[in-house]
């Protein structure tokens, strides 16, 4: 057992260890083990098959774990994720862990691994990935009527809003409550939450993470959920992370600010030593054009994802890229030399933080690597051009199978076992008869 780890549980009298590892939705799937156990034992056993796992709580019809092969793999603690589970009642420490075989090796399907993979891939180039997220999310009065309309909460004031409130510091103010105790929360669990706006919808939250190291960012998007969702339950509201959760209003993101570092310099190879962007910089977004539309299922990986990416909603149909231009893609925030990055403005925030970042380094390399160049900048709005996104997650699936370059940055067993995921949720979703169907076919067809 990892000193760092058995130190950590004395200094904070821990008497219980969540061991989780993310699963394909970016759920935490694991077991909740006594403080003695944990420490006698070096890892935990699980089947394979928790991470084919829908996102409503079905196996995906993955040939390898069907019947009587169902292998266990070894689920290792990773020391540099301990933390303090803030809102648990005794002192509760949660550990992610790594997925493995029996021989050590990474168990290629895991969201950890696929993320692993690729930065493996900067690393063996002498580069380094730098992210930093920004995530929107609405604060949404409890339902418990899933056929029902989600609405907005009622606040300190007595009201739910009304309108809206774009960046406003008096509707953020209340809801003091819910965010201080966020607040504290992220501070105990070492979260590296920087800046907090209302955005354009009704109650509709953004909050931006301090820029890093992207499995590290990842672990942190994925713990941050679960704190945001805690923190509702005891305001007596709920927050929800969907791409499009009310009808009318704009869908929530999780924007991805990307950059490569020289490892050896520290430099970030987007600039030249004149400050002038650099061959690779312009190759990186010559990549996410070509191969964002293929990594889509990663991006936006439900049905209700393809509701946000529509026409003039602050959402991109298309892989155009711009300077400062919201209307596309992929946009090129103004910044200094040092600081020059990529937005990547595809992704909702109901991704898999570890998936989505693996997929927008993945396209940034092979387009680094490959040596692709972008289209011209955008000067007007990408609006006015056609979708060049997939319109659906079948046409997504389709796509992300068909890659045989992301498949081999990704992993064949990964993109499979991946995808098999997504039709099984798709199949699922098809059974359902919406509102919609009931209101417009049925006495008129």
């Amino acid at each position: 057992m990892n000193e760092a780890m058995q130190a950590f549980i004395r200094e904070h009298a821990i008497h219980e260890i969540e061991c989780v590892i993310p699963d394909m939705t970016g759920m935490a799937r694991g077991k909740i083990v006594p403080k003695n156990l944990f420490l006698a034992e070096d890892s935990m056993k699980m089947s394979r098959a928790v991470l084919t796992i829908t996102v409503n709580g079905e196996f995906a019809d993955y040939a390898r774990f069907a019947g009587a092969h169902d292998p266990d793999m070894v689920c290792v603690p990773d020391a540099s994720t301990i933390r303090l589970v803030p809102w648990a009642m005794e002192q509760v420490a949660v550990v992610i862990h790594d997925c493995e075989d029996f021989d050590g090796k990474p168990i290629a399907m895991s969201p950890r691994a696929v993320l692993r993979k690729v930065l493996g891939l900067y690393e063996a180039r002498g580069w380094r990935p730098v992210v930093a997220p920004e995530m929107e999310f609405y604060l949404i009065a409890q339902n418990n009527n899933a056929h029902e309309p989600l609405r907005p909460p009622t606040g300190r004031a007595g009201r739910s809003e009304i309108g809206r409130q774009s960046f406003s510091i008096d509707a953020v103010n209340d809801f003091d409550p819910f965010f201080q105790e966020l607040s504290t929360f992220c501070s105990a669990a070492e979260l590296k939450v920087e800046t907090l706006i209302h955005e354009v919808g009704a109650c509709q939250m953004e909050i931006n993470f301090s820029h890093g190291d992207a499995l590290a960012l990842a672990d942190q998007v994925f713990l941050f959920k679960r704190a945001v969702r805690e923190t509702a339950y005891r305001h007596g509201i709920f927050a929800t992370f969907m791409a499009k959760p009310m009808e009318g209003e704009p869908g929530s993101a999780m924007h991805i600010h990307q950059s490569v570092v020289d490892t050896a310099t520290g430099r970030n190879v987007f600039s030249r030593d004149d400050g002038s962007a650099s061959e690779l910089f312009f190759h990186h977004i010559g990549g996410m054009q070509r191969y964002l539309p293929a990594v889509m299922p990663m991006l936006a990986p439900y049905v209700n994802s393809y509701r946000r990416l529509t026409r003039h909603a602050a959402a991109p149909i298309n892989v155009r890229w711009g300077y400062d231009n919201r209307t596309c893609g992929i946009r090129v925030p103004p910044s200094g030399s040092e600081a020059r990055r990529v937005e990547n403005r595809v992704p909702g925030v109901d991704v898999n933080p570890y998936l989505a970042m693996a997929a927008t380094l993945a396209c940034g390399y092979l387009g680094m690597v490959q040596g692709l160049g972008p289209s011209a900048p955008m000067e007007g709005s990408a609006y006015d051009l056609d979708f060049e996104l997939p319109r659906s997650l079948e046409d997504a699936v389709e796509l992300m199978q068909a890659s045989s370059e992301l498949s081999e940055i990704l992993g064949r067993e990964f993109v499979d076992a991946f995808c098999a995921v997504k039709e099984k949720e798709f199949e699922t979703f098809n059974r359902g008869i919406t509102a919609w169907e009931r209101e417009h076919l049925q006495l008129h067809v």
